[in-house]
């Protein structure tokens, strides 16, 4: 290839193939499928262009975005709708591109700017999708649009919303649930509701926001056996809940990730108590920030008793930090060198933060860091990438920090 002017249809059909992969499926489609181009035409009709089609766009002007789905509809996908097995959509264009033929292989849906009042109707028996959604679609992302402070009720919304398109989905085994930019979309409130609501039989994968940690136990009290994965986060623990717990042990629980957005003011045993009923856990998730207790707390000894209970854990990312009084912590610190202080989570590299105000707080996290929010740091950064952090904090006052990292066994 010395030649100065090397036009693309130069290339061997090999090369344009994994140039087209790293371009979106939709503009493949739309640009290449059935043009007066055998080879082009040719290379995207390969199946792997078809897998995934992501009708969500940018692009704002109405009448681009008609012909497109219009070429779509009408001509391209009656032509591949074999291969289709995911598709990402609105609800604006979602009926149009579901009934635009059959899709036999079709399971997955991701739904984006989902909202309650434009879309739940789509989710009853007198919807035209209403095969689609009962009988095929195996995993489901929501991406939702709705504001938490716009809807009402949270347990009316629960019930309304995540409750019922749990039920209605007769196959799912797979839901997530994420808000879009920055929006805060209403949290699941189950803990007032009877038992049986948000139960299933199939379900085996859960990502979603939860109120408090009891709406977090009581998703885990039998109404969804089968779930292997639990993927949550909560906005308080409210430890005067009256609710009864189903405490069995999980034994088809294989990876949990708990993340709390408070501050822990009353610590004790009940996260503990929850991991212990994992026995089968492999993989563990935990973001967590404990107030001052008016003892001293250990973070490492934590993320010991967090890790020892669960005897298959293999993989173990965390993030914790403790108050303490500044003076208790400096006795700890004369006493223990934090880099051979012994954590049982096999080999993970770990790093800390200490911010020296009273009370101390002291940040203790592994690497790399993959949460997105880091809190009351202090004055000095440190020299770590936080590729995930779209909430930090330091500090009003210009107290002194220390950093450290170490590879704990």
């Amino acid at each position: 290839m010395n030649r100065p002017n090397v036009h693309l249809l130069d290339l061997p059909n090999e090369m344009l193939f994994n140039i087209l992969k790293k371009l979106d499926n939709v503009d493949v489609l739309h640009s290449l499928f059935g043009i007066n181009n055998e080879r082009l035409d040719s290379i995207s009709r390969e199946e792997i262009f078809s897998y995934t089609l992501n009708f969500t766009s940018s692009v704002h002007d109405t009448t681009i975005i008609d012909s497109m789905l219009g070429r779509f509809c009408n001509y391209i996908l009656p032509r591949i709708h074999y291969n289709v097995k995911c598709l990402i959509v609105e609800p604006a264009s979602m009926e149009r591109i579901l009934l635009a033929t059959p899709y036999p292989n079709l399971t997955e849906l991701k739904i984006f700017n989902f909202q309650r009042d434009s879309s739940l109707h789509y989710f009853t028996d007198d919807s035209s999708l209403r095969h689609i959604f009962k009988q095929q679609i195996t995993k489901l992302d929501l991406i939702t649009k709705d504001c938490e402070h716009a809807v009402g009720s949270l347990k009316d919304y629960t019930k309304r919303v995540y409750a019922h398109i749990l039920t209605y989905l007769e196959n799912l085994e797979y839901m997530n649930v994420v808000e879009t930019s920055n929006l805060v979309y209403p949290w699941l409130s189950i803990r007032y509701l009877p038992s049986n609501t948000f139960s299933s039989l199939t379900l085996t994968y859960l990502c979603i926001n939860v109120n408090t940690f009891s709406d977090c136990l009581c998703l885990l009290d039998g109404r969804l056996k089968q779930l292997t994965t639990f993927i949550v986060k909560f906005s308080y623990i409210d430890r005067n809940s009256s609710t009864i717990h189903n405490l069995n042990d999980l034994p088809n629980l294989k990876c949990f990730s708990l993340i709390c957005c408070c501050l822990i003011k009353e610590y004790d045993n009940k996260i503990v108590s929850l991991l212990r009923r994992m026995l089968y856990l492999e993989k563990l998730t935990l973001y967590l920030r404990i107030a001052n207790q008016g003892i001293f707390i250990d973070p490492i000894n934590l993320i010991n008793e967090f890790s020892m209970c669960i005897p298959r854990l293999y993989s173990f990312k965390f993030y914790l930090s403790a108050e303490n009084n500044r003076n208790d912590f400096v006795r700890y610190m004369s006493n223990n060198n934090i880099k051979q202080n012994y954590v049982n989570i096999g080999y993970e590299e770990v790093s800390n933060i200490i911010c020296a105000v009273d009370p101390t707080i002291y940040h203790i996290f592994t690497l790399p860091f993959e949460f997105a929010m880091l809190l009351f740091i202090g004055n000095i950064f440190p020299n770590i990438v936080f590729n995930y952090v779209i909430e930090l904090h330091g500090n009003i006052h210009n107290y002194p920090s220390s950093i450290g990292s170490t590879k704990l066994k």
